[in-house]
């Protein structure tokens, strides 16, 4: 091998690693800028998943809830429609009473006539 082939060689194997070591040192340095911003985010992505699982929790929760609030409106609703039939069912003879009482009111003022009504009903 010549002394020129010999030099050449040698300049490409010393510009080989100078590439090497040109390319480690930018990896290094790339990992020292980049480390903090990786670690804020991988930090940032677990609290948006904890967030999200609790507010999921949270939602599931109100699902529950909102279904017993319909079953108790519900529930509420019949009692109320059987309670108002009840009630009509108790209140006619009132009705039946209070019509008699109509269409025993004799004539004149009406102001008078339902006074004497409301007498006759109380017993006055």
């Amino acid at each position: 091998m010549s002394p020129l082939a010999a030099k050449v060689g040698a300049a490409l194997v010393l510009a080989l690693l100078l590439v090497v070591l040109g390319a480690a040192g930018g990896v290094w340095l790339a990992a020292g800028h980049y480390r903090p911003l990786l670690y804020t985010a991988n930090t940032d992505l677990a609290n948006a998943k904890s967030a999200r699982d609790n507010l999921e929790a949270l939602a599931g929760e109100q699902g529950r809830k909102l279904g017993e609030l319909v079953q108790a409106g519900e529930l509420r609703e019949r009692e109320a429609a059987l309670a108002q039939a009840q009630a009509k069912e108790e209140a006619r003879p009132d009705y039946a009473a209070a019509n008699r009482l109509l269409q025993e009111r004799t004539g004149g003022d009406p102001a008078q006539a339902a006074a004497s009504i409301i007498d006759q009903e109380l017993g006055l």
